[in-house]
């Protein structure tokens, strides 16, 4: 069965960075497209960025371009999200996700496994 850890959440100042970790277990990773969603308290979950099995191709929601970064390492079994000049707003538990289609997902509806996710706080 298929299972994904976050990690690297936390407390940031706004403007600073943050970079998310996740590690898949109980699949191929490289078979996988990736991404990572957030959601905040009384909002929608919101894919914001994602990847294909084999990096050709990535997609960022508007607000997150130019600051957000996805990459994956398949001989690590991790996606990675590096996140700069957060802002308040985007303060959310953000979660993990994998897509068994391996194409590129637009939206949370083509993810099929979750992580449980890591809390981030950006204080203004």
């Amino acid at each position: 069965q298929v299972h994904l850890e976050e990690s690297g959440g936390g407390l940031v100042q706004a403007g600073g960075s943050l970079r998310l970790s996740c590690v898949l277990s109980g699949g191929t990773f490289s078979r996988y497209a990736m991404g990572w969603s957030r959601q905040a308290p009384g909002k929608d979950r919101e894919l914001v960025a994602s990847i294909t099995w084999n990096s050709d191709r990535t997609r960022y929601a508007e607000s997150v371009k130019g600051r957000f970064t996805i990459s994956r390492d398949n001989a690590k079994s991790t996606v990675y999200l590096q996140m700069n000049n957060l802002k308040p707003e985007e303060s959310a538990v953000y979660y993990c996700a994998a897509g068994a289609t391996g194409g590129l997902v637009v939206s949370t509806n083509g993810m099929d496994y979750w992580g449980k996710g890591t809390l981030v706080t950006v204080s203004s």
